[in-house]
């Protein structure tokens, strides 16, 4: 069966799906008229007899020649998975012909993320005619991101072996899994609440559930305000003055100048971005459960940006967007980050690894500019450069303490920074920033 299903050369790669002669047919015609030659030329009929099986053989086989190609598709049927899900996914292959095929080989690449059952092997299966069949994949995802099931490419075999179509290939079907988050919680306020409505208490009049005070009765306020012990007393109309609730935005802004440590997937080791995007993932799903405008932000050569919005849908458009997330460094006149880019009212979270001094600088400016700013630091534990020589490690020593350094300077300049450690790590942080921002600002 190998011989006739010969191993595709770069040449029928290119040409595109064909019905070629494979090697067992071309070993039966030369037989047969070698046979028949020396049949005739010796006189000999029982080599012309010999002949005789192959020639029939060949003439049965090719009775009936093949009209159309194969068709392959790749297809995956999870919409929405989550790092450690299950992946399913099949490579269906479908014979819009009236013969059958005798023997097809399929092969899939996937992405390294995907760990699928046997997938690093060929799988030989049959196909009747105007039927289909399909190769079943299964396994676990290991990574957030847009992993690849494919492309696959299949080589099929008919006419007992004697015809073979050239490797028909197809794209792969892509597989996007979400970060899983852990369930993150800040219970305390916002510094800064400046939109409309919403579930945090702000320092405005308005309507809201939080008493600031009784006052006279002005045109405009509703009747079921009246303060009637006071107004009793008094003889004149009060009403319940309130504070509005309002909900505030949040800013998500993602350094993406660089990455850092060994991604081992769902359960194993992170690397900076794998912290970078699973914590947006659960700061942004808690704020936005509260109501609260998200937006997020990348620091690097492209700059891409979320605009703020709240609800489940922006949610699910925070998970798509993060699954693009890439290191993304840019040159110093690339690109120009300002604090006019942020809210002036906004909670900005830098999630960085602090390892560019860029980075540093743009914190600066961002407290600098009155902006709440809190520096979520993304540097997995124990990151060290490799080791190349024996001044690594004294190089390595040198480095941290310059990092120390950085982190001290951002701290005088009123930028708070906490290692991002799942639910409850930015409580003490948030709760300073709120104290700060009820304090009076100076311009």
């Amino acid at each position: 069966m190998r011989s006739a299903v010969p191993p595709p050369s770069p040449a029928d790669v290119t040409a595109g799906p064909a019905w070629v002669p494979t090697r067992a047919l071309g070993r039966a015609v030369l037989l047969t008229g070698l046979l028949l030659v020396l049949g005739v030329a010796l006189g000999r009929v029982d080599l012309v007899l010999l002949a005789a099986p192959f020639a029939i053989g060949v003439a049965v086989g090719l009775r009936r020649m093949p009209k159309s190609f194969p068709e392959l598709t790749v297809q995956s049927d999870q919409e929405y998975l989550v790092e450690g899900g299950q992946v399913e996914a099949s490579v269906t292959v479908s014979n819009p012909d009236e013969i059958s095929y005798d023997l097809v080989v399929v092969r899939v690449r996937t992405s390294r993320w995907l760990k699928l059952e046997e997938s690093d092997r060929p799988f030989a299966i049959t196909v009747g005619a105007d039927g289909w069949a399909a190769v079943e994949l299964s396994g676990e995802a290991r990574r957030w991101g847009r992993q690849d099931v494919g492309p696959a490419a299949a080589r099929v075999a008919t006419c007992g072996g004697l015809l073979a179509c050239r490797p028909v290939i197809t794209q792969g079907s892509d597989v996007r899994v979400y970060p899983v988050t852990e369930p993150f919680n800040a219970i305390e306020a916002m510094p800064a609440a400046a939109g409309l409505v919403g579930n945090h208490r702000s320092r405005r009049p308005g309507e809201g559930g939080e008493l600031a005070g009784v006052r006279p009765f002005a045109p405009g306020d509703r009747l079921r305000r009246i303060d009637w012990r006071v107004s009793l007393r008094t003889r004149d109309l009060h009403v319940a003055s309130t504070l509005s609730d309002r909900d505030a935005e949040v800013v998500l802004l993602l350094d993406v100048l660089g990455e850092v440590g060994l991604s081992g997937g769902v359960g194993g080791s992170a690397s900076v971005l794998d912290t970078t995007v699973r914590a947006s993932a659960a700061i942004a799903e808690h704020y936005l459960q509260r109501g609260d405008r998200v937006s997020l932000l990348e620091y690097g050569a492209a700059a891409r940006r979320l605009r703020p919005a709240t609800g489940r849908r922006q949610y699910l458009t925070v998970l798509e967007w993060l699954l693009d997330v890439r290191p993304d460094p840019m040159e110093a006149h690339e690109h120009d980050f300002g604090a006019h880019h942020v809210s002036p009212d906004a909670l900005v979270m830098v999630l960085t690894p602090l390892i560019d001094p860029r980075s540093a600088d743009m914190l600066a400016a961002l407290a600098q500019s009155g902006r709440y700013v809190v520096a979520v630091d993304t540097l997995p534990a124990g990151a060290a450069p490799e080791v190349r020589d024996q001044w690594t490690p004294l190089a390595t020593r040198l480095w941290r303490v310059e990092r120390e350094n950085v982190l001290g300077r951002l701290r005088e300049h009123g930028v708070p920074v906490v290692a991002w450690a799942g639910a409850g790590s930015l409580d003490l942080v948030l709760r300073d920033v709120s104290r700060l921002a009820s304090a009076p600002r100076g311009h």
